[in-house]
């Protein structure tokens, strides 16, 4: 089973100083990282930053339009017009059928705001309590939607990609 969490931190350039302490977590076999994206906002800014950490993943990585997709659905849907949002809501129901459902999408809006960064990880094999310990930075939050086999396949064939 894969597991998308998102590791919010208090900072809004905390989330950019993880790519060394996953490197180190997953030498030492306590996740292993399929995709991974980090989100920095600085609180003077009207939107986020994003940026997929291609450095940390190999051929099972997602094609950067789930990214963009996802992030737009969290931080940019009020900004969306009509016919621009109704495909998002066609993408975003996609989403909800394999398990990044509404409840999701808005608790990390809620959660991720000027001010704040995030890491998004897609992973298998996690230990969470070790990779929240070996965070930098005070305090990441975790929140997180699990994706049994069959809907990480299905996440992969919606975005053209192939499983490992």
């Amino acid at each position: 089973m894969s597991t998308l969490t998102v590791w919010k931190f208090p900072s809004a350039d905390a989330a950019e100083n993880v790519e060394t302490t996953l490197k180190s977590l997953q030498k030492e076999g306590l996740v292993k990282i399929l995709d991974a994206a980090v989100v920095t906002w600085p609180a003077d800014r009207p939107k986020p930053r994003t940026k997929q950490l291609r450095n940390l993943v190999g051929a099972g990585a997602l094609s950067g339009t789930f990214w963009g997709m996802l992030f737009g659905l969290i931080f940019l849907m009020p900004l969306l017009g009509a016919a621009i949002g109704a495909a998002a809501g066609a993408l975003g129901g996609k989403l909800a059928d394999i398990g990044i459902d509404d409840d999701f999408i808005a608790e990390v809006k809620q959660q991720v705001t000027p001010g704040t960064s995030a890491l998004f990880l897609l992973t298998t094999d996690e230990v969470p309590d070790r990779i929240s310990s070996a965070l930098p930075g005070d305090g990441a939050e975790l929140l997180h939607s699990n994706l049994d086999t069959a809907r990480e396949a299905k996440l992969r064939d919606i975005f053209g990609d192939e499983a490992e």
